[in-house]
């Protein structure tokens, strides 16, 4: 199966969600509204339990024609036949987990300013995550929000596909695009909702009309 298109909509689903809702159903709902590329997190469950839940994600995700990539675990990507990992700024060095994942397999890197936009691209990311955009109910994080005027500094500086994460809602969308991400990671706006559907289908919607990606001056 070719690489997926590193754009629109990106699921994160976070372990944290599986006690109230099915997340291989949730995976499955959210293909059929468009959406081709997912990222499993589980920071505290144990080792086993992390590849049983990305391995029945990873088998959802092919039947589905759809990517999973695993949170921070090079070792559980690789045992769940997972299509890639995504990497914070604390986790494996990429050089490293690109030696260990091959290849073939896609690498995003979470970054929060330039130098790690800069530092990503010229270590062979495949993509990158950039946030956060707004103040997120997500992650536990002290950084501060970058805006949308961040994100138009970052996307001119790196070849790489740009995910916009953080806060992120339907609205807001249509901004993050013209200022040049190729898509917006979600979670919490998606798996919250009170009609994940209608939710996941204005994401996509969102995400798919034209607009104009000239860069907007910054503020």
């Amino acid at each position: 199966m070719s690489r997926p298109s590193l754009s629109g909509v990106y699921l994160l689903l976070e372990e944290r969600w599986a006690s109230r809702l099915d997340l291989c159903r949730v995976l499955e709902t959210a293909a059929g509204c468009g959406v081709r590329l997912f990222q499993y997190r589980n920071k505290t469950g144990s080792m086993r339990d992390m590849f049983e839940r990305a391995a029945a994600l990873r088998d959802v995700a092919s039947r589905c024609g759809a990517w999973l990539i695993v949170n921070d675990r090079c070792d559980v990507a690789l045992a769940a036949r997972a299509d890639g990992v995504h990497l914070g700024q604390e986790d494996l060095p990429l050089a490293l987990a690109r030696r260990v994942m091959g290849r073939d397999r896609i690498i995003g890197v979470s970054t929060h300013c330039p130098e790690d936009a800069d530092a990503a691209t010229r270590g062979g990311a495949d993509y990158l995550g950039y946030g956060p955009l707004f103040p997120s109910t997500t992650k536990d994080t002290q950084r501060p929000a970058v805006g949308p005027a961040g994100l138009r500094e970052i996307c001119p500086r790196t070849p790489l596909p740009v995910f916009a994460i953080g806060g992120i809602t339907p609205p807001s969308v249509r901004e993050i695009i013209t200022a040049g991400a190729a898509g917006v990671a979600v979670a919490s706006a998606v798996l919250d909702a009170s009609v994940i559907e209608r939710t996941l289908r204005d994401f996509v919607n969102q995400c798919s009309a034209p607009c104009d990606r000239r860069a907007a001056p910054l503020n």
